[in-house]
């Protein structure tokens, strides 16, 4: 096979270059995310020692559902974290473009991801397929170890400094305390009568944690970068 041609030439600088830095960030987001799950194990252990005494019957649990994905379960409320095993760049419109810092070395745009998302426990507890569950934050990670969070309320704010703040175990922690508290601020609320005055007779003969009925939280608040509807 004949070596010397550019489009060879290319490929062979992409795998030293794209290839090797998407693994970079693929390390990088691994190692944060097993940070994420022992500091989640530890809360869990620390919150059931001092929950004590209190209501037997909520649910203060943790559970590993796959290599890249775990859950903490309090109370109601269920927090699913994700890693996404792909890397990621920012779109141009994206307002970490208009940085300095991505503006210097583009490089810097590329990002593993992990995702909180938050369910009703109730919605796997009685295997409610259509229930929902709402993004509530996403971590992005790069390839100096520096991260920002996308996310609702406080998640949004508190941790958006991409130039100066590398992820650590202080800032893990208090992303997780975040989104527990943002996830348990916010009540199920009663769904719009319309949406609930219909059911179909083979809903009604299905088991009732099945039948087509969507249950979950109004959040009330919108990301930063999510557009009017």
């Amino acid at each position: 096979m004949k070596k010397s041609s550019k489009d060879f030439n290319r490929i062979v600088e992409e795998v030293k270059n794209k290839a090797s830095l998407k693994q970079l960030i693929y390390r990088n987001t691994l190692k944060s995310f097993k940070q994420f799950k022992m500091i989640a194990q530890e809360m869990v252990t620390s919150l059931k020692e001092e929950s004590i005494g209190s209501d037997a019957d909520v649910a203060i649990e943790f559970n590993e559902r796959s290599g890249f994905e775990f859950e903490m379960k309090i109370g109601g409320d269920v927090l699913l974290i994700y890693m996404h095993t792909n890397v990621h760049a920012f779109e141009r419109n994206h307002p970490m473009w208009k940085t300095t810092y991505i503006d210097k070395e583009n490089d810097r745009n590329y990002c593993g991801v992990i995702y909180i998302y938050n369910f009703l426990a109730d919605s796997f507890k009685y295997n409610r397929v259509n229930d929902i569950g709402h993004l509530i934050g996403r971590v992005f990670i790069n390839k100096e170890q520096h991260f920002f969070v996308e996310g609702r309320r406080q998640l949004n704010f508190l941790f958006n400094d991409f130039i100066n703040q590398k992820i650590e175990l202080k800032y893990i922690q208090s992303i997780l305390e975040q989104a527990i508290l943002y996830s348990m601020s916010f009540d199920l609320t009663v769904p719009p009568y319309k949406q609930s005055q219909y059911i179909s007779v083979g809903e009604l003969l299905q088991d009732s944690s099945t039948m087509r009925i969507k249950t979950a939280k109004r959040l009330g608040f919108k990301f930063s970068f999510e557009p009017e509807e």
